[in-house]
């Protein structure tokens, strides 16, 4: 059985507490967090907001913004224990070296009300030494299919690249209800298109599944939907992004 506290109760884990309350070897020692939590959504599990009163566990794993691991990590008032982190962008290092350091990086996008399948989310595991390495896989292995060693460099990469595909694609999502918005349009007509445009990625490259007008250089039909946007950032995002398909494919 793996004790695990959980130090921060934000998006990823309060989704972790949720994986971990259903995994058959692990039991959550406790939850941490500055602010107060509904005892209701603790399922009975103990709950602190003084550091004092961080009681014992396997791992501790900060879920904090990205900005306050290293604040958090020097507030800890233990030490030779093993601390870990949740993001994908700070590097291992960045925690407090009185503790043994490590990561475990759920490559996923996280809602704080909408539900995830964890078996299908990539764990990604770093860890100082083989000992602490061996434990987090076994954690990862309890609520996940797919468990990645990473090291922090190639989790930094990682990360800039899922900025791309998820946050920067939501963008677009967010730019077509706007453009549907402004003409009493409904957004969910676009459903299907962008249900098929994450499927065909299951199967063809990003490359080989690339369409539209940009790819065909069809000025034509540029030149028609620049004179149909009037928020002058979609026009900038239009042909930013059109220009760079149309080198690509050039």
């Amino acid at each position: 059985m793996i004790s695990v506290a959980l130090i921060g109760f934000g998006n990823v884990n309060s989704h972790l507490f949720k994986a971990f309350l259903q995994a058959e070897d692990v039991r959550i020692a406790q939850v941490f967090n500055r602010t107060k939590i509904d005892a209701e959504e603790l399922s009975g599990i103990p709950f602190t907001s003084d550091f004092a009163e961080i009681t014992d566990a396997d791992v501790y794993i900060i879920g904090t913004s990205d900005s306050a691991i290293s604040e958090v990590s020097n507030a800890l008032k233990f030490e030779n224990r093993l601390v870990i982190h949740t993001s994908g962008g700070v590097a291992m290092d960045r925690l407090n070296a009185k503790n043994r350091r490590g990561v475990f990086y759920p490559l996923q996008t996280f809602s704080k009300n909408k539900e995830v399948d964890y078996q299908t989310i990539p764990i990604c595991i770093e860890a100082e030494n083989d000992d602490d390495f061996a434990l987090l896989k076994n954690l990862g292995k309890q609520i996940s299919k797919v468990v990645h060693p990473i090291n922090s460099e190639e989790r930094a990469k990682i990360h800039v690249a899922a900025v791309f595909v998820n946050n920067f694609v939501n963008y677009c999502y967010l730019v077509g209800k706007e453009i549907l918005d402004e003409n009493e349009l409904p957004f969910d007509i676009l459903s299907p298109l962008i249900a098929e445009t994450a499927h065909k990625i299951e199967a063809l490259t990003p490359f080989e599944a690339q369409t539209g007008p940009a790819k065909r250089n069809d000025r034509n039909t540029i030149k028609k939907h620049l004179n149909l946007l009037k928020n002058p950032n979609h026009r900038q995002l239009y042909e930013l992004m059109t220009e760079m398909i149309r080198k690509k494919f050039e």
